[in-house]
């Protein structure tokens, strides 16, 4: 398991180490699936970021990321940031702020999310808005 504020900042390179593509500068989720879809790389300010879907990835290690070159532009999904995200129930409850995510590089998967209020399993997840991180809530709602 890999941490989300361990990976941002790590260089990025491509197979042999014989380019830089960058620098991690986000991931990006897809809260339904509970996975984390794609890689936001920093490519210097004056050249703006590259996305390299997950699978693109061929290792993750504390000292960097390992990946191939995209093959051309790629489609990326909207990306939110999920690290800071105010969280919220489907009933509109609050349950505080992401502060990290834990999940594992090779596929992808959210194991949990941790937020000012604790640890959220990833099978809670819902959604993720520009609002807010969307969970399932602890129990049935009263009005």
């Amino acid at each position: 398991m890999m941490l989300f504020s361990r990976v941002r900042g790590l260089p990025v390179l491509t197979p042999g180490g014989a380019d830089r593509l960058g620098t991690v500068r986000a991931l990006t989720v897809d809260a339904a699936s509970g996975r984390v879809t794609h890689v936001r790389v920093r490519r210097g300010w004056r050249h703006g970021e590259t996305v390299l879907a997950l699978g693109t990835v061929e290792a993750v290690g504390q000292d960097g990321l390992v990946a191939r070159p995209p093959a051309g532009r790629t489609e990326a999904p909207p990306h939110r940031d999920l690290l800071g995200s105010r969280v919220l129930t489907e009933y509109g409850e609050e349950r505080g702020t992401v502060l990290d995510a834990a999940f594992d590089p090779a596929d992808g998967r959210i194991e949990a999310v941790l937020t000012t209020f604790g640890e959220v399993p990833a099978d809670r997840l819902l959604g993720l808005g520009d609002h807010a991180l969307v969970v399932r809530a602890d129990r049935p709602h009263r009005l």
